[in-house]
């Protein structure tokens, strides 16, 4: 195989980078949850019923599922900066367009702008995760947690902002194209700071076929398990977990709420510390003892006779989600010149879970109750446990 024509970058240069790419973390999780915090608006805009709205949101998520095996491909083929800039305009523009489709009362042009904007949005998530393992690789520290933890605070500006502007009376469309337009012109501004990956000195086109042999390769597969049940273990919390409060200790909605909240402050919080833990002692020691700590967490929450000890078990909970997504996704970006296609992969498997598995969880609720449906989490929790020796570095290539 030929070599990698590998430029080195200046500790300014890196920096810059690093701060870009936390950025678009960010931008991305304001712009694809400003239309969340607004959906109770969009169903009365359509006047539809829970299921349509739940099979509208179906369409959406096909859309990002579809999207995501072919992002890195599309990477590799187009550069990261341009394939990125073309995504988040598209992403942007489509979830305007989403909106304004609500207002006119079109289900079916809903529908189609957020299934292609969700498959824009793909693009986007790859090229971030790509880009900061990149500079995670150059930096020689671990900071894919802290760009997560990005992610995170962009939603619940998302989550205020649509509070905000609900109580105002702001309509919807004034509020996701405003939202849309900031991101976009933040986004365009941090991609002139990221890295590009590196290429082989050789023929590129022979690389860019074996794009799909990553989908073969037992280590990216075995990533993709621990990045799938991180990926249940948060979204289980994020679509069920204020149900499984109130209907489980039979608490009112806003305590409900503060239960989601408490476990998304453990998420974020482990997320911004749980970079020195790595560094200190290696990932798979760490995302092991993690795995853990989201099972206890989530059988007190299940077996809890008490809020009380139900709520500590969220926190638990919390702790023990934080890592697992970005790990696997630093570890599939170890080899930077197959990092696009493995990156793909395993962000492929685990927003299946995001998007597959709370829909399960909730069949699973109407013949167990929301609680103890959460318990199944911990059948893929000990899954990963075993799996995640795949997390070791490997040796660039």
């Amino acid at each position: 195989m030929s070599g990698a024509v590998e430029p080195h970058h200046g500790g300014v240069q890196l920096r810059r980078a690093a701060w870009a790419t936390a950025a678009v973390f960010a931008g991305n999780g304001f712009l694809l949850s400003v239309l969340a915090a607004r959906l109770p608006t969009v169903r009365d805009l359509l006047g539809v019923s829970p299921a349509q709205m739940g099979t509208i949101l179906l369409v959406g998520s096909l859309g990002s599922i579809i999207a995501l095996p072919l992002s890195g491909a599309v990477i590799m083929r187009f550069g990261l900066r341009r394939t990125l800039l073309v995504a988040i305009v598209v992403e942007a523009t489509l979830i305007t367009l989403a909106a304004l489709a609500a207002t006119a009362g079109s289900i079916a042009f809903v529908a189609a702008a957020l299934f292609l904007g969700f498959g824009a949005s793909s693009a986007v998530d790859v090229g971030m995760n790509l880009q900061g393992g990149r500079v995670e690789q150059e930096m020689g520290r671990t900071l894919l947690p802290l760009m997560h933890a990005g992610f995170s605070g962009g939603a619940i500006l998302a989550a205020l902002t649509g509070s905000l502007t609900s109580r105002l009376g702001i309509g919807l469309v004034p509020t996701v194209g405003t939202v849309a337009v900031i991101v976009m012109v933040a986004v365009l501004g941090a991609l002139r700071s990221f890295l590009e990956p590196p290429r082989t000195a050789g023929d590129d086109r022979k690389h860019h076929t074996r794009a799909g042999a990553a989908w073969l390769e037992p280590r990216t597969l075995l990533l993709g398990v621990v990045v799938f049940a991180a990926g249940i273990t948060e979204g289980g919390a994020t679509d069920w977990l204020t149900l499984a409060v109130v209907d489980g200790f039979g608490q009112t909605e806003a305590t409900g709420a503060l239960a989601y909240g408490l476990f998304l402050a453990f998420l974020m919080v482990t997320r911004v510390f749980g970079t020195r833990l790595l560094d200190a002692y290696g990932r798979v020691p760490v995302l092991r003892v993690l795995t853990v700590v989201a099972a206890a967490g989530l059988a007190l929450f299940v077996f809890a006779p008490s809020l009380e000890l139900a709520l500590a078990g969220v926190a638990l909970w919390g702790v023990g989600a934080a890592l697992g997504f970005p790990t696997g996704m630093s570890a599939a970006s170890d080899d930077p010149l197959r990092a696009a296609a493995r990156v793909a992969v395993v962000s492929t498997i685990g927003y299946t879970a995001f998007m597959a598995g709370p829909p399960i969880l909730g069949v699973l609720a109407e013949l167990v109750g929301y609680r103890q449906a959460l318990g199944f989490i911990l059948i893929p929790l000990a899954v990963a446990f075993f799996a995640v020796g795949a997390a070791r570095p490997v040796r660039k290539r």
